[in-house]
């Protein structure tokens, strides 16, 4: 099989990836790592962003976005050779964490395509990053500080950068990072592929939006704030001095918990209680460096620690599966916060609940 018939499309029955056009070396990685049928905005957005259209994407946290933008622009890109420091496709992400997790799913779909991905994130080697992209990397998932200070340094050019996805845009306009983002757009090629996922498209969405994407198609599945099917939302008053003692009887219950506050003081304090307490704990935040960050994410998923306490760093890009417990041990700033804490459950159909500490007047 030569490199370009790996991306011819294959026939096959309604309702399943293969009649969504996509190449068979994609299918058969889909059918080997079980990922059967398409969900809702998969089944929207594929064919439009393969025929090169501007797409604009609203769907809640866990919807299945990264294959539904991941597959197209791999897909698109499959057949063609980056020169060193070059790359061809470009997916923005605003946190290390989920950076990481879009690598790592899209990597054996890459692979099939016979595509190099690099990841450029802060908190890890820049020198790393700059030699992986001056081998030669056809996409490159990066969040824009890290990417910003790469092209910066001239070690990464944006000019043949051909598809550009913005996962997640909505925090990434939350976090700052607007003006990094439009200025590492205005660097891709101006007759590009422009792909725009996100929660909420309000306020400086809306301004990417108008600034980047021509004539976009959208696809919305899940009205902004919908209720999520399978999820469960609880409020317990508690009285202050208590705060301590009922979440460590939640926390020690069998099965994975996450629980959210607000400051990184706050995660360490709740951590060593938690520990001393004989539970399986641990804490994730900006405070502790990417490798650590990584570790404890590890351990998480993998069992060895039972309980993760974060602050909103883990809010998004964070999937664990069979993680139905949430607890907003300090509650959100506002309800975005919310719906992006509560979205680490009841994801891909799954069922989970959301609770909520709110402190007694008493």
């Amino acid at each position: 099989m030569t490199h370009l018939e790996a991306v011819t499309p294959a026939p096959a029955p309604d309702g399943s990836f293969a009649a969504l056009g996509l190449p068979q070396s994609v299918l058969r990685t889909l059918d080997r790592l079980g990922v059967r049928e398409p969900f809702p905005i998969q089944a929207a957005t594929l064919p439009d962003a393969l025929r090169g259209r501007h797409v604009l994407g609203r769907g809640r946290t866990g919807s299945g976005k990264t294959l539904a933008f991941g597959l197209p622009l791999l897909t698109r890109t499959a057949g063609r050779r980056a020169e060193p420091e070059q790359p061809l496709a470009l997916v923005l992400v605003p946190t290390r964490e989920l950076a990481q997790q879009v690598t790592q799913a899209l990597e054996p779909y890459a692979e099939a395509l016979r595509l190099r991905m690099a990841t450029v994130v802060g908190g890890l080697s820049i020198s790393r990053q700059i030699a992986a992209l001056r081998q030669g990397a056809e996409v490159v998932v990066a969040t824009p500080g890290r990417l910003h200070d790469l092209v910066e340094r001239s070690a990464c050019r944006l000019g043949r950068v051909r598809i550009t996805v913005l996962d997640e845009a909505d925090q990434m306009c939350d976090l700052g990072f607007l003006p990094q983002v439009s200025g590492l757009l205005a660097q891709v090629r101006p007759d590009g592929q422009r792909m725009l996922f996100s929660a909420t498209l309000d306020g400086d969405v809306g301004q990417l939006v108008r600034d980047h994407l021509h004539d976009p198609v959208v696809h919305s599945v899940d009205p902004a704030g919908a209720a999520v099917a399978g999820m469960e939302h609880h409020l317990l008053v508690v009285h202050g001095p208590d705060r301590y003692a009922v979440t460590t009887e939640i926390a020690a219950r069998d099965g994975r918990v996450l629980l959210f506050l607000e400051t990184k003081h706050a995660v360490d304090r709740l951590t060593r209680h938690l520990r001393a307490s004989g539970v399986r704990a641990g804490a994730l935040h900006s405070g502790k460096s990417q490798p650590q960050r990584t570790k404890t994410l590890a351990q998480f998923k993998e069992g060895g620690l039972t309980v993760l306490v974060a602050t909103d760093v883990a809010a998004r890009g964070l999937h664990v599966d069979d993680l139905d417990l949430v607890v907003n041990v300090d509650p959100p700033a506002d309800a975005r916060d919310y719906v992006h804490r509560a979205g680490r459950t009841a994801r891909a159909g799954a069922s989970g609940r959301v609770v909520t500490l709110v402190a007694s007047g008493g």
